[in-house]
């Protein structure tokens, strides 16, 4: 039988097994009596993707272990697909993903891969995109992405997304914007949740 013991709002001197402790954040510690920080599920502050032609969230925490980038009603004034690119010391890494995207349509099915980012073959212009894509650590630096967006606009259009990517050092940056980046968002909210 386990026994929880509560201890200070801050971090005693020396760590004890079954301790749960607070320091702006939770700790916990083992038998080994080896401290390790409980992370929580943050959701960033929501976006309103009504202008510009990238959506930046930057200093992410280096204990993330896996980001969901939700969209709603999210369109551009082009035709450029979505794009979501992750990277280190606070700039997008801009090459060396594997990603594939199927696009299902009424019309037949259509493939597209990318090497810049994770890119949902979807299209935006006049669209109005929802849903959500996570990507999560696999190992050391190396993240994998998998998710699905729809464009309500039409019943028609519907794209499901896997990739990887292996960055050069701890993630802590995230940019959404397009293939082309130069379109313009128009329309919609983006925010992301991460968590340890």
């Amino acid at each position: 039988m386990s026994i929880l013991v509560l201890t200070s709002d801050t971090l005693i001197g020396t760590a004890a097994a079954g301790n749960i402790e607070y320091d702006g954040q939770f700790f916990g510690t083992d038998s080994a009596g080896s401290r390790a920080q409980l992370q929580r599920i943050v959701r960033a502050t929501a976006v309103a993707s009504t202008s510009g032609t990238s959506i930046d969230f930057t200093s992410l925490p280096s204990w993330i272990k896996r980001i969901t980038v939700m969209l709603s009603a999210v369109s551009t004034n082009g035709a450029g697909n979505m794009r979501i690119q992750i990277g280190t010391g606070g700039t997008p890494t801009t090459s060396g993903y594997v990603c594939m995207s199927m696009n299902i349509a009424t019309a037949g099915n259509a493939a597209l891969s990318g090497t810049a980012g994770f890119d949902a073959f979807i299209g935006t212009a006049s669209y109005s995109i929802n849903g959500a894509i996570r990507i999560q650590n696999i190992t050391g630096n190396t993240w994998v992405a998998e998710g699905t967006l729809g464009n309500v606009t039409t019943t028609s259009n519907l794209a499901s997304i896997a990739g990887t990517v292996t960055l050069g050092g701890a993630l802590n940056f995230l940019r959404f914007t397009t293939t082309t980046g130069t379109d313009t968002f128009d329309a919609g909210t983006v925010n992301i949740i991460y968590e340890g």
